[in-house]
Order: C-alpha cells, then structure tokens, then sequence
C-alpha cells in the first residue's frame, strides 16, 4: 500500500507531481495559482480532475463548463480538449487512465515515434508553404 497526504505535499506552482504511475494509470497532484489556467489541450487518456482546495473552472471545446470548489470532480474522455482555470489558489489531483492512452508519445514504438514526427513536420511545411 502507499499513501499520500496531499493536504500537506509540497508543490510548486504548475509543476505536476507525478504521485504514482503503473500500466493501468497515473496520479497526479497539481497546483494553479488564482487566475492560472491550464490553456486549452487534451491527454490520451480518459482523465478525472478533483479538486482538493480552491475553485476552478472547467470548459470543454463544445461550451459545456464545470465550475466548484473543494469535492469538484469532472471526467474528460479521452482526447476531449478542454481548457482548466483557477479562480482561487487551487490544489487538483488528476487521474489518468489507461497509462499510457493510445496514442501517447510513451505508448509508441521508436517506428511510430519517427512517423509522427515525419509526419507532423510534413503537415507543419505545407501550412508554412500555403500561407505564403
């Protein structure tokens, strides 16, 4: 068994703490200072956010919003963007599962790593020629 009193861990702001990470899922522990956000973004994982001290907002990218305080617990399923915002000092724990998602850079072969790298800087060249 192992433990974590997450009223009392040290964090610094924006800088996740990876609390434990296995095959089936990863916990983490992140602070946001008031007016802080989480820009809009995704995982690969299905996510629960929980939040531990403060109040946040919550938007996905089709309008709906989650807004509270201490016992807020919101599901994101996988590759759902979404944008986080503090608007107090707020403590989140974040569960993600599985660990890692499909299509997470850890879940990929050296090979498909190279594809979408190859990939992505084809796809970034022919924006960069096409605005031109």
């Amino acid at each position: 068994m192992k433990s974590w009193d997450l009223r009392s861990i040290e964090l610094k702001p924006r800088l996740p703490e990876i609390l434990a990470s296995d095959d089936d899922a990863r916990a983490i522990a992140l602070d946001l200072a008031a007016g802080e956000d989480l820009a809009e973004h995704e995982v690969h994982e299905r996510a629960w956010m929980v939040v531990l001290r403060g109040e946040v907002e919550v938007r996905g990218a089709s309008g709906e919003q989650a807004r509270g305080g201490t016992g807020l617990v919101v599901e994101l399923a996988p590759q759902e963007r979404h944008v986080v915002r503090a608007l107090s000092d707020a403590r989140l724990l974040l569960l993600l599962t599985p660990w890692p998602g499909r299509g997470h850079p850890g879940a990929m072969t050296i090979t498909q790593k190279l594809y979408a790298r190859r990939h992505a800087a084809k796809h970034k060249n022919a924006e960069g020629s096409s605005a031109a």
